[in-house]
C-alpha cells in the first residue's frame, strides 16, 4: 500500500564501529543492515568508512587493513544476500595504485556499483588528502572489488527496478560542505534519494549546523536526503564523533537518531517520492537545471531472483508524522512567527496598494465573524505601515435576515475596542423588495433567497467605497475560495481581498495572535468571543432562540479537514485515495473512515466545480505556500467533469 502511494522506507544507521576491528565492524553493519530490513527499508545509508572505523590515520596504508575491508564487505554481501535492500557501506579501497574513499551500493550479495568521495578536507583536523584520492576526474571507470569489476564514478544512479521513482544519489561527507555539493548534480540528473556517508566529527554548535545543512540541501535538490555519521566508537585521540542520524524531505527533518549512544543508532522514515516528483514537475527552474546536467550512469538493482522479504506489519503502517493541520505549525513558538509573517504580508500588501492608488480610505464588511474581523485588523494595520490616518477605515455592518444579537454585537464591540467608526445599514427591507421585484415569495429559504443578502451587502460596500473614494477590502479566505464557499458577485468580490491567501484553520490563530498583542482589553474581548463564535453566513433567519441555525461546519463539514485536503490536494498533488489515507491516520480517532471519505468528495465536487468563481478573484496577496489566485498559482479550466477525478 506504502508504495502505491509513492512512498519509500529509507534508514540511516550509525553501529557501533572502532578503528581497523573490521570483524567485528563488519558483524555490527550486518546486524543493523539485517534489522534496517526486517522494518521494511528500502534504502539504508552507513557512516563514511565504516567497515574500516575513520581514524584509522595511517594504517590505511597497510594491504592488510585493505585486504580485511575487502574481505568484510565480502562477509556482508554474503549475509545479506536474501535482503533487496540497497545498503551503501563504507571502505577503503585500491585503484591503480591509489586510494580512495569509497561508497558502496550493495543489493542482494552484491556491489552495484561503488562511488568515491570527491571533496577531501584538509585543513584543522582533517588530513584526508594524506591517504586518499579525490574522485573528481579520475580516469578508471571500474574498480575491482572482491575479484569483480564493478562500476565506479561520481556521477552514478542507483535505480530500483521495483520502483522507478527510487532513485539514489551517494555523496560522502565533506562533499555536502562544498560549494558545489554532487548531490545537486544527482538530483537535477534524477535523483530523488541522496545518500550521505559522513563522519563530521562533533564541536559545540555542529549539530545544529549540521541538521541545517541536511535540511537545506533536501530542500535544494527537492529530494529525501539520508545522512549517517560515525559513531563514539572511533577513536578520541584528538576528535569526538557522535555518530549524528537524520533523515530529511524537501528541507524538512522527518527522523533525527541520538547522539553519543554507545550501542549505536539508526532512525527510519517513510519519503514521499511521488510528492517530490511532483514538486519537480511544476518547478521550471528544475527542469532548466536538468537540461544542462550531464547524464548519470543509471544501475539497477533489486532486480535479482532471491524472494523478496515477507510482508511485516510495519511494513503496511507509515512511519512519518502526518500533521492533520498542515497550515498551523504545532509548537507555540514556531506559530506565533508565522502569524506574525501572515499579518505583516496581508497588511503590507494593503498598505501598498492603498499608497500606490493614491486612496486613504477603505470601507470593510463587518459581520461579527472571523473573516471580516481578520479583514478589518490587517486594515487598521495597513493604514499604521502606510502613515495614513486610522479614520479612513471605515466599518460597515448590515445585518439581515440571519443576523443574530450576538454577532452584530461582536461587530460593535471590535469596532469600538478599534476606534473605529461603524455603521450600520440593515439590507432586510431591500432585499425584501428585491426579491418582490423578481416574483420571489420572500418566505422560501432557497439560494436566491441566501445569495440575494450576499450581493445586496457587497452593492452597498461597493457604493459607498464610491461615495468616500475609498478601497472595499475583501474577506473571504482561501479554504472559502477553494470550496467556492462564496457568492458569485457578491461576498467572491471585493477591490483587494487581504484573506485570500489565509485558510481558515490559520484564521484563528493569527486573530488569536494579534488579540494577544495589538489591541487594547476592549477589542481583545471583543476577538476572544468572536473566536467561540460559531462560522455562519448568516444568511437563514435564527433559531426560535435567537441564536445561529445556519453553521457552515454542519453543511460543508469541518474545516479542518477541508484545509488538509486542500494541502494535500493543491501542494503535495495527492490522489484522492493518497489524501483519504493520509487523513486516516491524521485524524484517527476523530473522524471516522467514511466521514472522512464523505466530506472528501464533498470537497472535491466543489473544488472542481466551483473554479469559475476563482477564475475572477480580485487582487490580493499570496500568504503560504497554497494559492489558489488564477494569475498566480492554480490555473485550470472551470469545466473539467467531476466524473473524471
Amino acid at each position: 500500500m506504502l508504495k502505491a502511494f509513492g512512498f519509500c522506507r529509507i534508514c540511516a544507521a550509525s553501529p557501533p564501529v572502532a578503528p581497523t576491528a573490521v570483524a567485528d565492524n563488519v558483524s555490527a553493519l550486518v546486524d543493523s543492515a539485517l534489522d534496517a530490513a526486517e522494518s521494511g527499508a528500502d534504502i539504508c545509508v552507513f557512516p563514511e568508512l565504516c567497515v574500516t572505523g575513520y581514524t584509522c590515520g595511517d594504517l590505511f596504508y597497510h594491504a592488510s587493513l585493505l585486504d580485511a575491508a575487502e574481505a568484510g564487505l565480502a562477509s556482508f554481501l554474503a549475509a545479506t544476500r536474501a535482503r533487496v535492500t540497497l545498503f551503501v557501506v563504507g571502505l577503503p579501497l585500491r585503484l591503480d595504485g591509489l586510494l580512495i574513499n569509497g561508497a558502496a551500493a550493495c543489493c542482494q550479495g552484491r556491489v552495484i556499483g561503488v562511488v568515491p568521495k570527491s571533496c577531501l578536507p584538509n585543513t584543522q583536523e582533517f588530513y584526508e588528502r594524506r591517504w586518499f584520492a579525490s574522485g573528481i576526474g579520475l580516469a578508471a571507470q571500474q574498480i575491482r572489488v572482491c575479484g569483480a569489476y564493478l562500476p565506479l564514478g561520481t556521477g552514478l544512479l542507483f535505480e530500483s527496478a521495483s520502483d522507478p521513482a527510487c532513485r539514489v544519489g551517494i555523496e560522502v561527507c565533506e562533499d555536502l560542505w562544498s560549494p558545489q555539493p554532487p548531490s545537486q548534480a544527482l538530483a537535477v540528473g534524477g535523483a530523488t534519494i541522496i545518500c550521505n556517508l559522513s563522519a563530521s566529527n562533533e564541536r559545540v554548535g555542529k549539530a545544529d549546523y549540521r541538521r541545517m545543512l541536511v535540511a537545506a540541501q533536501s530542500a535544494r535538490c527537492l529530494a529525501a536526503y539520508a545522512y549517517a555519521g560515525a559513531g563514539v566508537g572511533e577513536s578520541t585521540t584528538d576528535l569526538v564523533f557522535g555518530g549524528h542520524t537524520l533523515l530529511a524531505e524537501n528541507g524538512r527533518v522527518l527522523a533525527e537518531g541520538e547522539r553519543f549512544v554507545r550501542k549505536g543508532t539508526r532512525v527510519l522514515a517513510d519519503v514521499d517520492l511521488a510528492f517530490l516528483l511532483h514538486e519537480r514537475r511544476q518547478n521550471a527552474v528544475f527542469a532548466d537545471c536538468s537540461a544542462h546536467t550531464a547524464p548519470l550512469r543509471r544501475l539497477t538493482f533489486g532486480d535479482g531472483t532471491v524472494v523478496e522479504r515477507a510482508e511485516h506489519p510495519c511494513v503496511t503502517e507509515l512511519i512519518r508524522v502526518v500533521d492533520p493541520h498542515p497550515f498551523v505549525p504545532s509548537d507555540r513558538v514556531s506559530r506565533d512567527e508565522r502569524c506574525a509573517e501572515v499579518f505583516a504580508i496581508q497588511s503590507s500588501g494593503l498598505a501598498t496598494r492603498l499608497l500606490h492608488a493614491g486612496i486613504k480610505a477603505v470601507v470593510v464588511g463587518v459581520s461579527g465573524g472571523l473573516d471580516s474581523a481578520l479583514a478589518l485588523l490587517a486594515a487598521y494595520e495597513a493604514f499604521d505601515r502606510a502613515g495614513l490616518d486610522r479614520s479612513g477605515v471605515h466599518a460597515v455592518t448590515m445585518p439581515g435576515f440571519g443576523t443574530t444579537a450576538l454577532t452584530l454585537d461582536n461587530a460593535r464591540r471590535l469596532c469600538e475596542g478599534l476606534g473605529v467608526a461603524l455603521e450600520q445599514i440593515d439590507i432586510t427591507q431591500a432585499c425584501r423588495q428585491h426579491l418582490a421585484d423578481l416574483g420571489h415569495d420572500g418566505e422560501s429559504h432557497d439560494i436566491t433567497f441566501e445569495n440575494a443578502q450576499a450581493r445586496e451587502r457587497t452593492q452597498v460596500l461597493m457604493d459607498r467605497a464610491n461615495m468616500l473614494h475609498a478601497l472595499v477590502v475583501g474577506t473571504g479566505d482561501l479554504s472559502e475560495l477553494a470550496l467556492g464557499w462564496c457568492t458569485f458577485n457578491g461576498d467572491q468580490m471585493s477591490m483587494y481581498g487581504v484573506n485570500g491567501g489565509v485558510p481558515k484553520t490559520l484564521v484563528r490563530d493569527v486573530i488569536a495572535w494579534v488579540a494577544q498583542r495589538r489591541v487594547n482589553e476592549v477589542a481583545r474581548a471583543a476577538l476572544h468571543e468572536i473566536l467561540a463564535t460559531p462560522v455562519s453566513p448568516e444568511l437563514l433567519p435564527a433559531d426560535a432562540n435567537g441564536e445561529i441555525a445556519q453553521k457552515t461546519e454542519d453543511v460543508i463539514g469541518p474545516y479542518e479537514l477541508h484545509d488538509f485536503f486542500l494541502y494535500h490536494f493543491v501542494r503535495c498533488g495527492a490522489s484522492e485515495a493518497k489524501i483519504r489515507f493520509l487523513a486516516g491516520i491524521a485524524f484517527a480517532g476523530r473522524y471516522a473512515p467514511d466521514e472522512i471519505a464523505r466530506w472528501l468528495a464533498l470537497f472535491l465536487r466543489r473544488f472542481y466545480t466551483q473554479q469559475f468563481k476563482r477564475s475572477s478573484l480580485p487582487d490580493g496577496p499570496k500568504v503560504g505556500s497554497v494559492g489558489l489566485s488564477p494569475r498566480g498559482d492554480w490555473r485550470m479550466p472551470s469545466d473539467v467533469p467531476v466524473s473524471s477525478l
